[in-house]
Formats: structure tokens, sequence, C-alpha cells
């Protein structure tokens, strides 16, 4: 079973075309959302749609609303994505076909692979997202390390201790997760159909607070197996 998690913060107005299309896509899915007190009432709205809602009182950032639905979920394979259409879940019977074949245990949604790419960005974001997977290189082969749209068994995480700062939990699973493969699904990342970019000063610092603190993790690591 799929369980996918979706983290919001004021996302009622995309949220009948998403689950829509992931219903068309993956109509098994079990679809989580965890919302941040939207003040435009998202989660009274997704409970409309018969989706399971976590709500919790104040924004306490994406990591940590992901580790939360987690928890909640049901299924044996965990998946994220944004609300704000900017992921396309027409690619998810892919991702999972590789799952279920055993191809792959993490199966990551890449704008950076052959056949993937992103519009509707601006100089900044481009510039931080180089900025972020440069930075990140010597922890993983994996090119689109900031990725928002993966899907992972759970037995990647079972038992990992992982990090919710910042607002790229991705690269904490990549990072500390079990897993023996990983691959790259294309994706094309659209813009934001008018939702607020998440990618704010506060979590450009969270991010490299977060990659410090996965530098350390490493390094202590492999000084312990030298030992």
């Amino acid at each position: 079973m799929l369980s996918i998690i979706i983290p919001t913060y004021n996302e009622k107005n995309n949220l009948a075309e998403l689950v829509s299309r992931i219903k068309t896509a993956a109509p098994e899915a079990e679809i989580i959302l965890v919302d941040d007190n939207s003040p435009d009432n998202t989660a009274d709205f997704a409970r409309h749609l018969g989706l399971k809602v976590l709500v919790r009182p104040t924004r306490e950032g994406l990591s940590s609303a992901v580790l939360e639905g987690f928890k909640l979920a049901k299924g044996d394979i965990l998946g994220v994505m944004d609300a704000d259409l900017s992921h396309p879940p027409e690619i998810l019977p892919e991702m999972l076909n590789l799952l279920k074949a055993g191809k792959a245990d993490l199966v990551v949604g890449s704008r950076l692979v052959s056949g993937g790419g992103q519009r509707g960005w601006n100089w900044h974001n481009k510039f931080f997202s180089w900025l972020a997977r440069v930075a990140a290189r010597p922890l993983t082969n994996i090119k689109d390390v900031t990725s928002g749209f993966f899907l992972l068994k759970r037995s990647v995480i079972d038992g990992v201790s992982l990090n919710p700062i910042g607002f790229k939990i991705l690269l904490e699973i990549i990072t500390k997760g079990k897993y023996r493969s990983a691959q790259e699904v294309p994706i094309i990342f659209a813009d934001r159909s008018g939702s607020q970019s998440k990618m704010g000063a506060v979590e450009i610092c969270e991010y490299f607070v977060q990659l410090g603190l996965l530098y350390k993790d490493s390094l202590w690591g492999k000084l312990k197996k030298r030992r």
C-alpha cells in the first residue's frame, strides 16, 4: 500500500485538482495531509475530500510535517509530494513499479536527469538549488537532493533517527536511510500555480545547518569504523 504525505499551508485552492490527479494515477493510495493550521481552511476542505488530516497548531516546517505524516501512514511504501501542483502525480505508477519490482528502495522525482526539467523559477531559486546540490555532492550520487517528490519503502527509515530540521527531508533520508539502490525518475517541475514559495532566507539557513550536521555525522561514522 502507498501512503502519500502532503505538507500544506494555505493550499485549499489546489487540493481538488491534486487529489483527483493522485487518485487517477494511484487509486489505492492513502493520502495524508499535514497542515500547519492554514487560515484558508485547507484542513476542513481536505476532510471534505475524504482525506486523513493532521492539523498542527503552528508552522513547524516541512521536514517535521513529513515525519509526523509517516507516523500516521499505514502503507509499506511512503511518498512525499507538494500540494501546489508543482509535482506531477502522473509519474506515480512508474515510481511505484520500480519499488514493487525490486529495482529500487528509494525513487526520486528528479529535475536533473535526462527528460527532467523545471519551469517558472526565478534566478534566486535556481541559484539556491544549484548551490544546495553542489554542497551536498560529497554525500551522495543522487543528483536532485533537494527534490520534494519521492517514494521509499518503509524499511528504508525503520529504526533510523531523522532530524526534522529544515525543509529538505529527502537529503536526511538519502544520507541516513537503509537502502541498497536508489533511482531518479525524470519530472518537469512546474511553477507554483500562484502559491507562495516555501524557500525563504530562514529555510536556506536551516538547509545548510542540516547539511553541516549530516557532514558531522558522516565524519563521525567513518572515525568510529576506523577504531
